[in-house]
Formats: structure tokens, C-alpha cells, sequence
């Protein structure tokens, strides 16, 4: 297997090495509130665009164009996105640690992040579901941002 997030940079990845990098968690497509003092919370609402059963989202191409809110993510960028969980993989290299046992390019298999419980996998709900209104009282603690 070829470990290129080894041995190569963000930066230096092609499209297909950047992409692979995403472990399915789809911890990034929960809608985050920002308090008062720039504190950001993540809720258990998602993306309406967004497999529940797979965790990936159901127009990945076109993503930006239908989701105002939907962040692209580049090598430059990753460690200026603080609310990014710290079991991202985009994360995790940038700030030079390993990737867990449990990423898929680790284990092999897409559903290892699934099974170590770190995908939003039976935890999330449709943001469309939910009047925005009430979008505060879906605030979780289970997503390790420090």
C-alpha cells in the first residue's frame, strides 16, 4: 500500500491522494452555531445533502453550488478551519500526527469509522427537520474540536 500522506505534504497530494484523505465521519457536515464570543458549537442536525446511512454526501459535485454554506477545503486553509474536529484527517496531517487505526486508508475498509464510532453515523438528524428556532437545542459535546 502506498502511504503517501507519509511522505508527501498537503499540499504536494494530487486530487485523488487530497480526496481519499476524507474518512467518511461527515463530522464536517453538522451545522455549527457561533456564540457571542466566537465559540463554535457543533449540533446533531446535518445537511439536508447528506446520506445518513453512508455518510456521504448525495451531490458531492455540485456541493457548492447547491449549499451556501458548504466549505471547500484546501491545503492552505485546514489549520485556519479551527472547528474542524480533531479526528480529521485534513487536521491531523497538517498538524503532523499519524492517522488513526481507524481511518479507512489505515484499516482498508470504509466502514472501520463507522464501527470506532467517530462518523455521525445513528447520532445526526436532517437540518430540514428541525425549525432553526430550535437549532440550539441540538448543541452536542461529542465532537473533540481542542
Amino acid at each position: 500500500m502506498d502511504r503517501f500522506w507519509e511522505t508527501k505534504s498537503l499540499a504536494e497530494m494530487n486530487q485523488k491522494e487530497w480526496e481519499s484523505l476524507c474518512d467518511g465521519c461527515a463530522l464536517c457536515c453538522l451545522v455549527k452555531l457561533e456564540d457571542d464570543s466566537g465559540c463554535v458549537h457543533y449540533t446533531s442536525l446535518v445537511c439536508d445533502r447528506l446520506d445518513l446511512d453512508t455518510c456521504r454526501c448525495t451531490c458531492y459535485a455540485k456541493r457548492h453550488r447547491l449549499v451556501k454554506d458548504c466549505v471547500s477545503l484546501s491545503p492552505e486553509e485546514v489549520l485556519s478551519f479551527d472547528w474542524l474536529p480533531r479526528s480529521c484527517a485534513y487536521r491531523t496531517l497538517a498538524e503532523g500526527r499519524s492517522l488513526e487505526s481507524w481511518h479507512p486508508l489505515i484499516s482498508g475498509t470504509p466502514e472501520s469509522v463507522h464501527e470506532a464510532l467517530i462518523s455521525v453515523k445513528n447520532k445526526a438528524i436532517p437540518v430540514g427537520s428541525v425549525h432553526e428556532e430550535e437549532h440550539e437545542n441540538y448543541v452536542i459535546e461529542w465532537v473533540e474540536i481542542q
